[in-house]
């Protein structure tokens, strides 16, 4: 019900305030700017499973253009013959952007999949062998490397308590106590 209602919310918000513009070419065209840069993170602690289930969503054609950027070719997104590449494309842009840290220790993402809805790129990945979580550290600069006005919501739910926190450029690090 989170993501869900959290997925509505990104989307009527990129849908008020981005100007839908095609993804520019790596090499020879500028962004063209919209009025906002904003990703968010959620974690979410599953005790059952004992995994970290975890969202990121970023605006499509901001997120095109960066992996077409660092891969210096064009990246869409959309492509079924690409799916596999743009799998690791998409996993290595965000395991460099994202580090988890739970209760001291460096936890190692699992990709998941990604998937495009209107204007964001959902992101889905997991931590597996997280039993609980008291302390939990956070480094995120996703789309700092092409935006210095970008903003970052993260939010984190451990035993059906929920804290969030925003990180403006260029700030990358948060801390939750459960």
């Amino acid at each position: 019900m989170v993501i869900k209602l959290n997925k509505w919310c990104f989307t009527a918000f990129a849908v008020v305030f981005l100007f839908a513009t095609p993804s520019a070419k790596a090499e020879l065209k500028p962004v063209k700017p919209h009025p906002v840069h904003i990703a968010t993170v959620e974690i979410d602690h599953n005790a059952t499973d004992k995994t970290l289930e975890i969202t990121c969503k970023t605006f499509w054609d901001d997120f095109e253009d960066i992996l077409s950027r660092i891969n210096k070719s064009r990246v869409d997104l959309t492509s079924e013959k690409a799916r596999t590449e743009n799998n690791q494309k998409v996993f290595n842009y965000i395991k460099a952007h994202l580090q988890i840290i739970v209760d001291g220790k460096a936890i190692p993402l699992e990709f998941v999949g990604f998937e495009k809805e209107d204007v964001v790129v959902y992101s889905y990945l997991q931590a597996s062998n997280v039993n609980t979580v008291k302390q939990i550290n956070i480094t995120s600069s996703l789309m700092h490397d092409i935006f210095d006005d970008q903003s970052e919501i993260i939010h984190v739910v451990v035993n059906g308590k929920r804290q969030s926190t925003k990180l403006d450029y260029p700030a990358s690090k948060a801390n939750f106590s459960f």
